[in-house]
């Protein structure tokens, strides 16, 4: 997960690209986010790249296969884009910001133009960057970032996509199943349903089995709320049907978290949305809002079959189509074909769901074991703090903290108001102590550090780019102190070195990475988030196109503070090898390491196709991936390595 969440000079902007627009779930009608999800103050940026955003001078003469008037053309339309972007960022208008600046990349990595053999499209290349990168900064130095959190696939779309067909032995084999399974939602069989669960005992059976996993987590806070609100207790298999149990799941239509909430919907049951926080993506907030949704939903239509279309496509969809056909029965209306595609097939696909999660023995489901319930202490801040400081503070890791606070697009908690901050269970007084040691004003760049056997106060500082005296004086101790290990320091770093040190850099050794089929430029850098005009350069290529087979060199992204401990660690290893005597030769030969290959999960593979695919053993990758489970999903990230 980690280096998905590393803030990259090009990647920022490219991150951006999630949805720009949402649509409604049966109309394609798009719509801007709210105006009240306001992004930071930017103040215009006066310094030597802003002067330069004027047009590019005309000393530079395009090739004879780049035409000028070619070059001017492209030029003019990404500086309209940029600008649509900037203005809707200022406005408020944040995913259409995001997609304004997306497009602008895409504009000229897409195009037939060669950038780098043209000094007029380089030097727009290069500006668009600097001004993406500008806002960032200074985005970072208010306290928020400039780049969200990366969304999830919802598995309901990969469903949707596919034709399934009929197996008579599962068909008879469920419906005998039906006659004894109890459940408070009513159960049908029909062929569509058949043809799921034949697809779920399958090919949908990595999915399935993830779900079935993760539901350990929320199982317990879903019923309970689902009593409360008085709502059949079998709607939590809409739930896995729709996310997987996944808070950050992302469907195509736009629909957002757990309960795959559309914006407009979710305004309507109290979940808010701004630049800092969608609480779409909070478990407990938005299982409440779903409750009342579908209780609203069959007070509406007396069905919960209705009730469960409606939910996806929107009430009005499937009022019009009972008022049409005078049937107010989902089966009816789906012999009509009056519903929208996706809507027929979200009710076979739930009871599917529904019949295999309340028979788990005959479908080889008995085996899994759920994850444990999400519990938690809850503190509430009415300040801006970072995650990163959050996780140092209770010894916990950033991940997790994100993972119990999937709601905060950023890494800070909101700049204004209060925010129920969710923490490892047991950690809430901890927390309370360390963070009170941190001045208010500086919870967003203010780090801690724990000290590493043998590390001086010179190392920490040069480290974090700041001085011993500044170190010394907040923690109270002395410049020449020898530093217990294990310990913590405060470290007072300015917000605007905290922001250059998430800066990304690159490795000096690259990692040859073997294509395979259906790889493309744009796939390669996506997994190991690098922008495509660097593989381009580092490979000498042109274009997407790539072969399968092909080896090419890709350099990995690290951030400041990773160069600043390589070059710390470095430097102690060589003041290591001179006390002991050692040979240059044997130094060099201690530190030789096989090449490491970062592999994308896709759909259906596990760690066994996986090893296969490389010629290594399940038990090697186990070593190197000690927090990958052996659910593999879609979007994990893997370390192979081969010996060269």
């Amino acid at each position: 997960m980690m280096p998905r969440r590393l803030i990259f000079l090009i990647a920022a902007a490219l991150l951006l690209a999630s949805t720009a627009c949402e649509p409604g779930k049966s109309q394609k009608n798009a719509s801007k986010p709210p105006a009240q999800a306001n992004p930071p103050t930017i103040a215009k940026q006066q310094n030597a790249s802003k002067a330069k955003s004027g047009a590019p001078g005309s000393d530079s003469t395009p090739t004879p296969a780049q035409p000028a008037d070619q070059v001017q053309a492209l030029i003019d339309r990404v500086e309209k884009e940029y600008q649509a972007g900037e203005a809707n960022y200022h406005a408020g208008h944040l995913d259409a910001a995001r997609e304004n600046f997306d497009n602008a990349f895409n504009m000229m990595l897409g195009s037939n133009l060669d950038i780098r053999s043209n000094q007029q499209l380089q030097d727009e290349f290069d500006k668009l960057v600097d001004r993406v990168h500008n806002l960032e900064a200074v985005a970072l130095e208010q306290g928020d970032g400039f780049t969200a959190q990366n969304a999830e696939p919802a598995p309901i779309d990969e469903a949707n996509a596919v034709t399934f067909p009929v197996d008579p032995n599962i068909k008879a084999k469920a419906e005998q199943e039906i006659r004894n399974t109890q459940s408070d939602l009513p159960l049908m069989l029909t062929d569509q349903v058949a043809a799921y669960i034949n697809y779920f005992s399958t090919r949908g059976r990595n999915s399935l089995e993830e779900a079935t996993i993760r539901k350990g987590r929320y199982e317990t806070m879903i019923r309970q709320i689902f009593k409360q609100e008085g709502v059949p207790q079998d709607l939590i298999y809409l739930a896995e049907a729709e996310s997987g149990f996944l808070p950050m799941a992302l469907s195509r239509a736009g629909a957002r978290g757990m309960w795959q909430f559309m914006s407009s919907r979710s305004v309507d049951y109290g979940l808010a949305r701004n630049w800092w926080v969608d609480e779409r993506q909070d478990p407990e907030k938005s299982t409440r809002a779903a409750a009342r949704h579908l209780k609203d939903l069959y007070a509406q239509f007396g069905d919960w079959y209705l009730a469960m279309a409606a939910y996806n496509s929107g009430p009005g969809n499937v009022q019009q189509a009972v008022q049409r056909t005078g049937y107010a029965d989902f089966w009816e209306l789906y012999k009509r074909n009056v519903l929208p595609a996706e809507t027929k097939n979200y009710v076979p696909i739930i009871l599917a769901y529904t019949i295999i999660g309340k028979n788990p023995a005959q479908y080889g489901l008995e085996n899994l074991k759920p994850d444990p319930p999400q519990v938690y202490d809850k503190v509430k801040v009415d300040y801006p703090v970072d995650l990163r400081l959050v996780a140092e503070c209770v010894d916990s890791t950033v991940e997790q903290i994100q993972a119990l606070n999937p709601a905060l697009l950023r890494m800070t908690t909101p700049k204004e108001g209060s925010y129920e901050l969710k923490l490892p269970v047991g950690t809430a007084d901890k927390y309370q102590t360390a963070i009170a040691a941190i001045p208010r004003e500086n919870r967003v760049a203010w780090r801690y550090h724990h000290v590493k056997p043998g590390e001086t106060l010179t190392e920490i500082a040069r480290q974090y780019h700041t001085t011993v005296k500044s170190i010394a004086e907040v923690n109270s101790i002395d410049e020449d102190r020898r530093l217990d290990e294990d310990s913590k320091l405060i470290i007072p770093i300015s917000a605007r070195r905290a922001a250059e040190m998430e800066a990304v850099y690159y490795s000096k050794r690259p990692t040859i990475y073997r294509v395979r089929k259906g790889d493309s430029v744009l796939s390669v850098a996506d997994d190991f988030g690098v922008p495509a005009e660097k593989i381009r350069r580092w490979n000498h290529l042109r274009g997407n196109s790539l072969r399968a087979g092909q080896h090419l060199r890709v350099y990995r992204p690290v951030s400041h503070r990773e160069v600043a401990e390589s070059r710390t660690s470095t430097h102690r290893k060589k003041q290591a090898s001179l006390k002991s005597s050692k040979s240059s030769s044997l130094h060099t030969a201690a530190n030789k390491k096989p090449s490491k290959i970062y592999h994308k999960v896709k759909p259906g593979e596990t760690l066994t196709s996986i090893a296969d695919h490389y010629n290594t053993t399940v038990a090697a990758l186990r070593k190197d991936n000690a927090r990958v489970g052996s659910h593999l999903h879609a979007g994990d990230v893997v370390v192979v390595r081969i010996d060269q």
